[in-house]
């Protein structure tokens, strides 16, 4: 089960802050997990958007069942509102969903509440990542439908659409960096990564980061039964411009991963005993053991899932911190 002690706290633990990562990525924390306006904890849904937009039927759901590691998953499902016939699409966001009238067109997502100016939800995040990173599976409510997994990287407050309406002022300039995944227009049974670089506007640092993720990418959709559901969400850094690996100490040594093994080689060979954590990107613990510094090392890491690991190797008077990825 992944731990409330997320990969944001594991980067801390490894003193490489400059890479920020999504809190709660993994969805395992959920606010009211067993009533209508169950959510993951640092995201929201329409249940608690505007005041309008909570008269929709839910459309955000813990799921325990089709997860791809951990506990939950989080699912978003496109709804039919009963009697009146409209259809709600599924979302859930780091923002707020807002509907300032009952016309769909009129709706958007935005760091602050439109029924309540004080009310502002904003993720932080000081990073600037190569890509934004998941897990999803779709399952298509009409033909022509697709899922969207969105993220802006931002300062001050933000809106998607960022266009100004009568509803919100134009937020481009608040915008440093973008992401979007839209999936296939098909189903996709299993669960299956995706990968999308951020493009970036200019040189600023980040203050937060909007995700918004919905199941049908057609804001004006009149399909109900759309499903995506999303796990392990996170970004990635480049190595060539962020921090790989810390190194307390001149003495290196080198870490490698192949074929379900971690490699680890140390350049001046003592008689010194190490111990290598391994953590996934939830912050959960994988394996530990004492590694000796006068030999080459080999850690059995068979059924570890494809992902980025991190590492830690703690010594008397030696400390380096890394990670590697397994295909």
């Amino acid at each position: 089960m992944k731990k409330i002690f997320t990969f944001l706290s594991v980067i801390s633990f490894f003193h490489l802050g400059a890479q920020t990562q999504i809190s709660n990525g993994g969805f395992e924390n959920w606010d009211n997990p067993s009533a209508s306006n169950a959510e993951p904890v640092g995201f929201n849904s329409n249940k608690t958007g505007s005041s309008t937009a909570q008269i929709g039927p839910q459309t955000c759901f813990r799921d325990g069942s089709v997860v791809h590691s951990g506990t939950y998953a989080v699912r978003v499902e496109s709804v039919q509102v009963p009697i009146i016939g409209t259809i709600v699409n599924g979302n859930v966001t780091t923002g707020v969903v807002n509907a300032p009238t009952t016309n769909k067109a009129d709706g958007y997502i935005a760091t602050v509440n439109y029924s309540s100016a004080s009310d502002i939800r904003r993720m932080p995040f000081t990073a600037r990542p190569d890509s934004l990173v998941g897990w999803y599976r779709y399952t298509q409510g009409g033909a022509a439908e697709r899922g969207k997994i969105v993220a802006y990287l931002h300062v001050g407050n933000y809106y998607d659409p960022e266009a100004a309406t009568s509803y919100h002022p134009d937020s481009s300039v608040n915008k440093i960096a973008s992401a979007l995944f839209l999936t296939p227009i098909a189903n996709v049974g299993t669960w299956t990564r995706f990968s999308i670089p951020f493009t970036y506007y200019d040189s600023r640092t980040p203050a937060y980061i909007m995700i918004n993720i919905t199941s049908s990418n057609d804001q004006l959709t009149t399909v109900a039964g759309s499903k995506l559901w999303v796990d392990d969400l996170a970004v990635a850094y480049n190595p060539a411009t962020s921090i790989n690996n810390l190194v307390v100490n001149p003495q290196a040594a080198k870490v490698y991963y192949y074929e379900n093994t971690v490699y680890v080689d140390f350049a001046v060979r003592t008689e010194e005993m190490s111990t290598i954590s391994i953590y996934d990107v939830t912050g959960k613990l994988v394996n530990t053991q004492k590694i000796s510094n006068n030999k080459l090392n080999t850690i059995n890491v068979f059924g570890l899932k494809t992902g980025m690991y991190l590492y830690q190797i703690t010594g008397n008077s030696f400390q380096k911190s890394g990670k590697f990825f397994v295909e």
